[in-house]
């Protein structure tokens, strides 16, 4: 299985950094993970709506980029499904079983995604109702990915 995470933004924090190097070695031997991070446009304090919009949409054009015509593509959204972690591994299974090989798991920037990217996801995913960093979403995403190979192999990880 190929794993994609397309997120906007890089990470500055070495602690962070650690983590996704940590979570990227153990999943190294489940799936192929590649992360791969697009700039995230200047967007000052007060904008307005439009502005806002303007550089959600120029965000969301450098993600697409990245996303081939082949790749089931799962957005992480405020507004989407919430699963378990059990759940989680019985989505990610149940896609490799469809013959879906190639995901990608998008994480906007500060002000989310654009309604482009909304339109192309395949599935849209929610880890909670609350805002997290975005920065710190990738380190929780790349945990329950872990996690949910954990579950599907039957392997004992801590609960």
């Amino acid at each position: 299985m190929n794993i994609s995470i397309i997120t906007v933004g890089k990470l500055k924090e070495k602690y962070l950094k650690e983590a996704v190097s940590e979570y990227s070695k153990r999943l190294s031997k489940y799936c192929k993970l590649e992360i791969i991070e697009v700039p995230d446009e200047k967007a000052p304090e007060t904008m307005s709506r439009a502005e806002e919009e303007a550089v959600k949409q120029k965000e969301g054009q450098a993600v697409l980029k990245h996303v081939k015509n082949d790749t089931y593509v799962v957005a992480l959204a405020i507004d989407g499904k919430m699963l378990s972690s059990e759940g989680f591994s019985e989505f990610i299974n149940s896609l490799g079983i469809r013959g879906k090989s190639n995901i990608a798991f998008i994480i906007g920037g500060s002000l989310g995604l654009s309604d482009e990217v909304l339109r192309r996801a395949d599935y849209k995913l929610s880890f909670s109702p609350m805002t997290f960093p975005h920065q710190l979403m990738r380190v929780i995403l790349l945990e329950q990915i872990y996690r949910g190979f954990k579950i599907m192999r039957g392997e004992v990880y801590h609960k």
